[in-house]
């Protein structure tokens, strides 16, 4: 059985995640969303709604699992007894960043190897920070996340928003 680690933080999830997740899915067995849990960091969303985002939105997708986790990504990858982590690139920025991250990964854990898939076109500009930035300005936020992820940032913003649009 093939098996790939697709890990991030998804702080949301977005169409261009859904994208990498659907493309894995058809070249593995099984594919575990890895949700890291970081406190070093202050995300939107908590790790349990992110978990709970991520398994609502891939439920269509029988060979996908969603599992929080926190300390080093090859450590929970070689603890679910997985040889392949996932990587979406998006940009050039990307790839540089990646491909350090996937070099030293590789320096620590010889076991494990990382695939880039590179983002579909039409999510090529996406990211988390964009779909927050825009959610937190009141804008329409559907044609770059899933509705239910909408309706999160939503809930998360009202009453706290830094503009007037709300139509986008």
């Amino acid at each position: 059985m093939s098996r790939a680690l697709y890990p991030g933080s998804f702080d949301p999830v977005t169409l261009g995640h859904l994208d990498i997740i659907h493309r894995s899915a058809a070249i593995f067995d099984e594919v575990v969303i890895g949700v890291l849990s970081n406190n070093a960091k202050s995300p939107l969303f908590s790790t349990e709604e992110r978990v709970k985002m991520l398994v609502e939105v891939t439920r269509d997708i029988p060979n996908v699992y969603v599992e929080r986790f926190s300390g080093l990504t090859v450590e929970f990858a070689r603890q679910r007894d997985i040889h392949v982590m996932i990587r979406g690139l998006r940009a050039v920025t990307d790839f540089e960043y990646e491909l350090q991250i996937a070099q030293s990964n590789r320096k620590v854990a010889e076991d494990i190897d990382t695939l880039f898939l590179t983002t579909s076109l039409e999510y090529a500009y996406l990211s988390s920070s964009i779909v927050k930035e825009y959610s937190r300005y009141g804008m329409d936020v559907t044609t770059f996340v899933p509705q239910l992820v909408a309706e999160a940032l939503r809930d998360k913003f009202d009453g706290k928003l830094l503009g007037g649009n709300k139509n986008g």
